[in-house]
């Protein structure tokens, strides 16, 4: 039987991609070339993809979240400044205030939790399919989300106290 092309409706695959990477290591060029990677290595092993074992956003997920890690390990010894130091000061418009507030409020989060908000954030993906990608049940899925974001509000309202 002939295997689905993963990649027929190329447009919403890549915007899926890109978030979820974004909302791990940030918006921008890094996240640019990291989503590139991405799909250079699905292109490459495009034949392996099977239908039968998940949806392609899930695939293509299961790749970002190497290069993801891959790009980590890459900088783990000089990590770059923060987009909140590169913002430096002056008139910043209030979406890119809440931008970098919410990557603050990531970064401070557990591994973990970063990643099941990225993943059904950034990557837009079900409890179900999150489920699938991890290995885990959809409840124990669901209910790490639901205390994830509860951290994630935690660290946003101190922020917002400080």
């Amino acid at each position: 039987m002939p295997t689905r092309d993963p990649f027929g409706d190329f447009e919403p695959l890549v915007r899926r991609v890109y978030g979820y990477v974004a909302y791990r290591i940030g918006a921008g060029p890094d996240s640019e070339d990291v989503t590139s990677e991405c799909f250079e290595r699905a292109l490459r092993y495009r034949s392996s993809y099977d239908a039968e074992r998940g949806a392609p956003a899930t695939w293509l997920i299961g790749i970002a979240r190497r290069c993801v890690d891959d790009w980590l390990g890459q900088r783990r010894e000089g990590l770059p400044e923060s987009a909140l130091d590169r913002a430096g000061h002056g008139d910043l418009e209030e979406v890119v205030l809440g931008r970098l507030s919410l990557e603050q409020a990531l970064s401070r989060l557990p591994p973990r939790d970063r990643e099941l908000v990225a993943l059904r954030y950034g990557a837009d993906l079900s409890a179900r399919r999150i489920a699938e990608l991890t290995g885990s049940t959809v409840n124990a899925i669901e209910v790490a989300l639901h205390r994830a974001v509860v951290r994630l509000r935690g660290e946003l309202e101190r922020q917002d106290a400080e």
